[in-house]
């Protein structure tokens, strides 16, 4: 397929992290924030169109919902997604989220709860919600809108509400198989936990992004891919898809000044 020459950088970030649902088979898709969530409808209505997905509320629904007000738009109902029925989705293994941490540290652990001291805390967030257990039953991937070391964090974060890769955190005999972290996106590059001992690569940087500028928006070391390249641009029908699911352009407002997808 024809790639796009112009594209935004929201754009690119959703293409990149529509593949983190590539070849997952039929399971529940959550795409957690706007970005995320027209990723995964990207990726339903391309290359994996047996994943579930549903209205955001109570329902599956056959074709993604756009963002925003829909006019006389219906959706397609295919089922019922209760609360009760998502529990079952994660405690099973059946399920991806694209998840949005405020701090991630060389293990893959994850933060939402607070910034700073626990019981003291400079910043209180929303708390670890549903991060502990959707970490050790499913499938998880990461969207980061800013790459930093304020996000990338040297050391440990400041709460551990997703488990990680971390040995230290885990007890003589614990069952690690069930931790199952895939892609990291952000506004950079696009990472994995393909390292020795889950370390993380850099597997693409976006166009006109060096290596370098990554380590240095990084608190911990990272390492680069053998087949390090570039992360491809939006093909035709994306951007085609991007535009159906958000006609009225939230993405923009999720990067400050949403900037050309190729930077020189």
């Amino acid at each position: 397929m024809s790639q796009t020459s112009s594209f935004t950088l929201a754009e690119l970030l959703i293409s990149a992290a529509s593949e983190a649902w590539r070849g997952n088979g039929e399971l529940l898709g959550s795409g957690i924030g706007t970005l995320p969530r027209i990723a995964l409808g990207v990726a339903k209505l391309t290359h994996s169109p047996e994943l579930l997905m549903t209205d955001g509320e109570a329902y599956l629904v056959e074709e993604p919902v756009p963002l925003g007000p829909r006019g006389d738009w219906k959706p397609r109902f295919s089922g019922t997604m209760t609360y009760a029925r998502v529990f079952d989705c994660v405690w099973s293994g059946k399920r991806h989220a694209l998840v949005g941490p405020t701090q991630i540290d060389r293990w893959g652990q994850a933060n939402i709860s607070c910034l700073g001291d626990f019981h003291k805390p400079k910043v209180q967030m929303l708390g670890s919600r549903g991060f502990p257990g959707n970490s050790i039953n499913h499938a998880n991937s990461m969207f980061v809108p800013v790459h930093s070391a304020r996000v990338f964090v040297a050391g440990e974060v400041d709460v551990v509400g997703s488990v990680g890769y971390n040995p230290a955190r885990w007890l003589p005999g614990m069952n690690r198989d069930a931790v199952d972290l895939r892609l990291i996106v952000t506004d950079l590059c696009v990472m994995d936990f393909s390292g020795p001992d889950h370390a993380i690569v850099v597997r693409s940087l976006h166009p006109g992004v060096s290596f370098e500028q990554v380590q240095a928006a990084t608190g911990f070391p990272l390492l680069r891919a053998k087949d390090l390249g570039v992360t491809p641009a939006p093909t035709d029908e994306q951007m085609a898809l991007i535009r159906q699911l958000d006609p009225h352009d939230l993405r923009a407002g999720v990067l400050k000044d949403n900037p050309p997808g190729v930077r020189s």
